[in-house]
């Protein structure tokens, strides 16, 4: 298996014919808990093309107080097995307590307990899997009070102690140092850059009101300074994959496919897409995949990273 390499995007059923064209993509990645002991048939093409799935838990709650669920767990790593993804990435967020839902990926404290908490789940899942496991830090629009950790400790104790990969969302950086009123730059100097597995990119937008508080939509374009902070990483630390997230009110081809060779460009891999002509119409279907996200909406949608 091949790990993830290039540029890549999120696949969805809403622009899987666009995903499908592009002549160049890396990889992609989808979301684990739509996928069962068979594949769409909208991702078959690219299965065929041995094009690299990585998986991509939202819903596994590692971040929680309580042990993983077991059929959650057995879903995970069955969803990894049916597309042969060469690795799988998972959020540092819990998405439950004491049987409750709560539609979101929430933020962890900061804390030695919770640490050990992660830890602990990660040994948890790691048995059922062939493959490695990254994990991605969330966009958070609150943060637990009392502190233990800076996040650059919290992460790469957490990182240390399981072994595992990072997956960095940068458009999640900007977003947390925004809404904290720090430096998006500064975290780059507290983290094991060269555990990067590969990145996410991705728009966002300032909340109604005058709170100004940023959130990671997914449905917006790539904000310049977002672009600007991947340039920034790169120029630290070369990342071996990075990829598009979009998650609803789809651009036209042409205008998607600008985003992702700003990324190209920024990353310094080569481009993926056709030219603008040469692109297919993207479907605005009803999304066939589960959807989750840490910000105001209450719907599913896949990470806020």
């Amino acid at each position: 298996m091949t790990a993830p390499a290039g540029v890549g995007i999120g696949w969805r059923p809403e622009i899987a014919g666009f995903v499908d064209a592009l002549p160049g993509l890396g990889f992609v990645e989808v979301v684990a808990e739509g996928i069962g002991a068979s594949a769409p048939e909208t991702l078959l093409p690219l299965m065929s093309r041995g094009v690299p799935i990585v998986s991509h838990g939202t819903r596994l709650s590692l971040g929680g107080a309580e042990r993983l669920d077991p059929q959650r767990i057995t879903q995970f790593a069955t969803a990894a097995a049916t597309l042969g993804a060469p690795m799988v990435s998972e959020h540092i967020a819990f998405v439950r307590a004491a049987g409750v839902e709560a539609g979101h990926l929430l933020p962890v404290p900061r804390t030695r307990e919770a640490v050990d908490a992660i830890v602990r789940n990660v040994a948890q899942l790691r048995p059922e899997l062939d493959v490695p496991l990254a994990l991605e830090p969330i966009a958070a629009v609150f943060d637990w009070p009392d502190a233990e950790l800076t996040e650059g400790q919290f992460l790469t104790e957490i990182l240390e102690r399981t072994g595992c990969l990072l997956l960095l969302d940068v458009a999640n950086v900007y977003a947390n140092a925004l809404n904290r009123r720090l430096d998006p730059s500064a975290l780059f100097e507290a983290l094991p850059l060269d555990r990067i597995a590969y990145v996410h990119m991705a728009g966002g937008a300032e909340g109604p009101g005058a709170d100004g508080v940023y959130h990671d939509t997914h449905t917006d374009p790539i904000p310049p300074a977002v672009l600007d902070l991947l340039s920034e990483l790169v120029a630290r630390q070369p990342v071996p994959a990075v990829m598009l997230e979009r998650d609803g009110h789809y651009p036209p081809a042409a205008e998607l496919g600008r985003e992702l060779d700003a990324i190209a460009d920024r990353s310094h891999h080569p481009r993926v897409t056709l030219a603008p002509a040469a692109l297919p119409r993207i479907h605005s279907a009803p999304a066939a995949l589960p959807r989750i996200h840490s910000g105001p909406a209450h719907t599913f949608r896949p990470g806020n990273g």
